[in-house]
């Protein structure tokens, strides 16, 4: 976004946030775990709105929800880029892909706590 001049002009702005959303874009049509994670989010997203959560449990959640759709676009470009760099097998390429896979999973377990913290409580509630 930055030019080498240190200047930022509305162009320059508008260009980085249109490759940010191209790149939303592209992970969202080609990886299938990016379309579950964007629709659990919808659905927590509905559950918040329902159960009528406060606004320090909807920080929770958004940053749980943050959290984890970044993780998803970080391993994805990781595996990309793994993918080009290293093209045929090799068991390091493996390793690295496999560890941003964990990074994914204990983003999305700890996403899963906020969830239960927030939301238990209140389905126990209607009982």
């Amino acid at each position: 976004m930055n030019s080498k001049d240190g200047k930022i002009t509305p162009k320059k702005l508008r260009d980085s946030f249109q490759y940010a959303f191209s790149g939303i874009a592209d992970m969202l049509r080609e990886e299938s775990n990016a379309r579950i994670h964007c629709i659990v989010t919808v659905l927590v997203i509905i559950a918040g709105f329902i159960f009528r959560i406060s606004t320090a449990e909807w920080i929770g959640v958004a940053l749980a929800i943050g959290l984890v759709i970044s993780a998803e676009t970080f391993n994805t470009a990781i595996e990309r880029l793994a993918d080009v760099v290293q093209p045929e097998q090799d068991s390091r390429i493996r390793d690295v892909k496999d560890l941003a896979a964990a990074a994914v999973l204990l983003c999305a377990l700890a996403a899963a706590a906020v969830g239960l913290i927030v939301f238990v409580p209140k389905i126990i509630a209607l009982f």
